[in-house]
């Protein structure tokens, strides 16, 4: 059954749905504005390949062709990866610039150095990557 409505229930239907919309935008129906104004430092260890847990190799094996980001967090620890992808040579290192604790989030910073000088370089593909380990915060990662 079709209710026919007149023209100015229509525009007031409209306009109450505009203002539910606009509302909605403004009490945050959203997620909160990550924060990079740094509060503290945090302590990590960069980890070796043989201590990567079991799952996270498995991740990064399946992403390490293409530059990616990704974290992983067990009952006491939190690891942080960044990889730059599919490198045509060896010799590259990665640089932690950053890794501190803002308001809500954990930012961490990173930077690709490529081979130095007058090493030998093998012309065969690598797949840079960096695992960190801290302890647990559960926030959100800012990545620069």
């Amino acid at each position: 059954m079709w209710v026919k409505l007149t023209t100015s229930k229509r525009i007031r239907i409209i306009s109450c749905m505009i203002m539910i919309l606009i509302c909605m935008q403004f009490a945050g129906c959203g997620t909160d504005k990550l924060s990079d104004k740094k509060v503290k430092d945090i302590d990590y260890t960069v980890v070796a390949e043989d201590e990567i847990p079991e799952i996270l190799k498995n991740a990064i094996e399946e992403k390490k062709k293409e530059p990616f980001k990704l974290s992983y967090m067990d009952n006491e620890e939190l690891y942080i990866v960044v990889g730059y992808g599919e490198q045509m040579s060896g010799g590259f290192s990665i640089v932690v610039d950053e890794l501190y604790l803002s308001d809500n989030a954990i930012v961490f910073a990173t930077t690709l150095k490529g081979p130095e000088g007058e090493t030998e370089i093998k012309e065969t593909p690598t797949y840079p990557y960096l695992v960190v380990k801290m302890e647990k915060i559960d926030y959100e990662i800012i990545y620069e």
